[in-house]
């Protein structure tokens, strides 16, 4: 019965978004103060509905309740408590209630966190986000209901995908939603200003708050995603240009375009329509990843749905969304729109093209996900885009990014001088030239080097600009919290990029079918299969390798590795053995095989892969640093 009272939580939860709807939009158009106070109660009572209704459903997990279609199809008594409760948003409906409670989160939030927000804007946005709910709990109700009983009633459910059954992917979802959604805040905001016809510095400044935590959540999101494909999939591989990985990079890239641009309106006035359009982009680039991932138009690992039904009301979602508030833009766009002049050689200039670069990589990461589709829709003709494409493309805007990313911060706002430039240059110069020669003669790679003097360009560059600011870093612990943000967010690229160098050269992978006792070189590693065993545990049947790892004859460290098949789903996974360290990692997996034949093992040498992680880490804390900067609370 309290599974039914959820199920009717969420329809009033759906005529609850339709009156914070109109009460908020109306009371903001006619002025009405009393209209827009019920708009706010409206969102908070949506909100506490769909949280009650929420934790509902994860009762039923807890319990086991298979009644429930959901439940019985992800969940099994013998899980872990924490299997079972990451198991209400691994699959389709659950995840898709997770989604629209925090939009109706960010939804009851905009008014107790936006005190300083102009009445009428805040209610408009308020009013947005009550329409964008409706959309969501309306997809809930008529073509995902999470709460669907079946009859009879089975005795043991089917299980988690055991893919999912790991720590990382128990907060990996969370965190990308927190940062997915709440770009919908963002969204809200900039049709309520495009309704208003007025953009200044003052409304980026209090939106700054909304994008950086956003933005936050959505690196760490998809920096733990990373993680888990690592050691989990068994490919050992960071990033792998997988379709739905690119679904959530894009609307990183278009919202870390939209951080620095935000950052220009408010300092300097400028780019007021440009931020508009990038606050819409970006939302809408999160719906297009919500499309992909749960319509099943890209096949991938993180699909969870195939249901034409579904995918056709995302559609219309997404086209309903995205199209009407680009429409509002193009009639309203000019009531915002200022003259846009400005000096190449100058800070400003260099956010400027930080944005188009930025914009660009976005683009190219949107062609080489959708072109397939595209051709394969017109002709039928299967094509696939990867790493390749993205190397050509994608590596060059990076690099191009990362020298205005240094050169930037060390300009004045306005024109700098020819005198000024070579200056700067002349600090740069020495450590950088060191830098690459010392590499250069160290890993005999002239591409590592240049990639290495880069990364160092960049943490140089903004040590430089933490030092102009603070007198030779006598007086750091008076820098305000964006200032330590921005300084930690660059460092981070630079250690990210380092990472990223060093994997990309030095790295070094061998496959081989080898019999026990036997050895599998790579780099100055051995790894010998030393034992295997076979067995089964509650609920899966294993093949385990041990694996001693020497180097040059000294033992580094003994791995484990698995591969395990689960008959309930029909599923083999691969339980990787690895070593973490800040310098070179190992890693090892096992696959199929015979004491006849031998077993197939994969060991790979991946020197400072974790500096990629770190450097990502670095970024998510800078941004939410950068929350506790006073400045962006006052009016």
């Amino acid at each position: 019965m309290i599974e039914e009272i959820a199920h009717f939580m969420l329809i009033l939860a759906l005529y609850g978004s339709l009156a914070q709807g109109y009460f908020s939009l109306s009371g903001a158009h006619k002025d009405s103060a009393s209209m827009m106070r019920a708009g706010r109660y409206a969102s908070t009572t949506v909100f506490a509905l769909t949280f009650f209704s929420f934790l509902i459903l994860i009762s039923a997990f807890v319990k086991s309740n298979f009644s429930l279609s959901l439940v019985s199809s992800h969940s099994h008594t013998l899980k872990p408590l924490l299997y079972k409760v990451s198991g209400v948003w691994a699959n389709h409906e659950g995840s898709m209630l997770l989604w629209t409670l925090i939009l109706t989160m960010y939804g009851a939030l905009i008014s107790p966190f936006g005190k300083n927000i102009p009445l009428v804007l805040k209610s408009r946005a308020i009013g947005i986000q009550g329409l964008l709910a409706v959309g969501f709990l309306a997809f809930i109700l008529f073509t995902s209901n999470p709460f669907h009983r079946i009859n009879p009633v089975p005795v043991e459910g089917s299980g988690l995908n055991p893919l999912l059954q790991d720590p990382g992917l128990a907060i990996h979802p969370p965190i990308l939603y927190l940062g997915y959604v709440g770009f919908s805040v963002v969204f809200s905001f900039s049709v309520a200003a495009l309704i208003e016809g007025k953009v200044d510095a003052m409304w980026a400044k209090l939106l700054r708050p909304w994008v950086l935590a956003s933005w936050s959540f959505l690196t760490l999101g998809i920096t733990l995603g990373s993680i888990w494909a690592y050691y989990e999939l068994g490919w050992g591989g960071w990033w792998m240009w997988d379709p739905v990985e690119n679904v959530s990079f894009m609307p990183w890239l278009a919202g870390t375009a939209l951080l620095h641009s935000i950052m220009a309106l408010g300092i300097r006035h400028k780019l007021a329509d440009w931020t508009v359009l990038l606050g819409i982009s970006t939302f809408s680039l999160c719906l297009i990843g919500t499309f992909v991932v749960r319509s099943g138009v890209l096949v991938s690992v993180h699909s969870f749905a195939t249901d034409p039904t579904r995918g056709i009301f995302l559609l219309m979602l997404l086209i309903i969304i995205s199209g009407s508030s680009l429409s509002l833009y193009a009639f309203r766009s000019k009531k915002i729109r200022k003259h846009l002049k400005f000096e190449p050689f100058s800070r400003e200039g260099g956010l400027i093209i930080n944005n188009l670069l930025l914009v660009i990589s976005c683009i190219t990461v949107f062609i080489g996900t959708f072109y397939p589709l595209f051709i394969d829709a017109l002709s039928g003709d299967k094509i696939s885009v990867g790493k390749p494409y993205f190397d050509l493309t994608f590596t060059p805007i990076m690099v191009l990014l990362i020298l205005f990313m240094g050169a930037a911060p060390l300009l004045k706002w306005d024109k700098n001088s020819e005198g000024q430039i070579i200056s700067l240059l002349k600090k740069l110069i020495l450590p950088i030239a060191i830098i690459t020669i010392l590499t250069f003669l160290v890993g005999k790679s002239i591409l590592g080097a240049l990639g290495l003097a880069l990364a160092a360009y960049l943490a140089v560059a903004t040590l430089i600009a933490i030092k102009v600011k603070t007198k030779d870093f006598k007086s750091w612990k008076s820098l305000k919290p964006k200032t330590v943000g921005f300084a930690i967010a660059h460092l981070g690229v630079a250690v990210f990029a380092a990472g990223v160098v060093f994997m990309s050269v030095w790295s070094e992978d061998n496959i081989g079918r080898i019999k026990v006792g036997e050895k599998l070189k790579v780099a100055n590693y051995s790894f010998k299969l030393s034992s295997i065993n076979t067995g089964q545990r509650k609920n899966y049947e294993y093949l385990n390798a041990t694996i001693d790892v020497t180097k040059k004859g000294s033992s580094i460290k003994t791995l484990s590795t698995e591969q395990r098949f689960y008959p309930a789903r029909n599923i083999v996974t691969t339980e990787a053995g690895f070593n973490f360290t800040m310098g070179p990692t190992i890693f090892t997996a096992i696959s199929e095989g015979n004491s006849q034949d031998g077993w197939v093992l994969r060991a790979n040498y991946h020197p400072f892969v974790t500096w990629i992680w770190l450097g990502a880490l670095f970024m998510s804390l800078a941004g939410f640093i950068s929350l506790f900067d006073k400045s962006y609370y006052r009016s």
